[in-house]
């Protein structure tokens, strides 16, 4: 009996959350029905039917799951070169601040908690979190240096300080952060040779990209900021 009156309580909770879901999917909400983006009249996810995000359209929302904000799309490479190559300046001639020997170090602990390398096309089923914490693996085995992280966090500082239309928030730098380092090494590549009969063979090739966006981004890009927080008190970002 304990057991059949548990599965009609759960029953009954699923019905509620379901008659809950569509109650708010429903309801009116006319102030919030049009995309906070200027000059972007398309409905909200919510307004649209599409969910609870009384804030952006879907076109926004997918920007900012893909660029860390719905404003701003990412740096290009163009855009990024000349700040990179001031981060990198910037590195070698402080090479011995007790800054960014921190910072390094800290890269370094990542890199060695990080667990084994999980192949891209073996991450399907792992959290965000972990898929995160298995891209500084890819990193570690990969062999790029705790420099380039440094370099990539002082680089979107230095464009964001740079740029007068930057979305300024913590957010968005380091999202954009976290996709420089994540197609690092951010792919699992294997090919083999197969048979094709008659003495001929024919080379398979296995291209993975682990998908760089939502919440993954979020988590390696708080782990970059992390690492790299004493790098900003000293470099002269303006």
């Amino acid at each position: 009996m304990g057991l059949v009156r548990g599965e009609l309580e759960m029953s009954s909770r699923q019905q509620a959350r379901r008659a809950d879901i569509a109650r708010r999917l429903s309801s009116p909400a006319s102030e919030l029905s049009r995309c906070i983006v200027l000059e972007c009249s398309n409905p909200t996810r919510a307004a649209a039917g599409e969910g609870f995000d009384r804030r952006l359209c879907r076109r926004h929302a997918e920007q900012y799951a893909v660029h860390g904000s719905p404003y701003r799309k990412s740096y290009t490479a163009a855009a990024l070169k000349p700040h990179r190559d001031k981060a990198r300046t910037w590195l070698r001639e402080n090479d011995d601040h007790p800054a960014v020997k921190a910072a390094r170090k800290r890269v370094r602990i990542l890199y060695r908690s990080a667990g084994p390398q999980v192949e891209a096309f073996r991450l399907k089923g792992l959290g965000p979190k972990e898929r995160a914490r298995k891209a500084w693996a890819r990193l570690r085995e990969a062999g790029v240096a705790p420099d380039r992280v440094l370099e990539a966090w002082l680089a979107l500082a230095f464009a964001t300080a740079a740029d007068p239309e930057a979305d300024t928030r913590p957010e968005f730098q380091r999202v954009q952060a976290a996709k420089l380092i994540h197609r690092l090494a951010s792919g699992t590549h294997k090919q083999w040779v197969v048979d094709t009969g008659k003495g001929q063979t024919r080379i398979e090739r296995l291209d993975v990209y682990p998908r760089s966006r939502g919440k993954v981004l979020r988590y390696l890009g708080e782990d970059i900021a992390r690492a790299c927080e004493t790098l900003l008190d000293v470099a002269s970002v303006a």
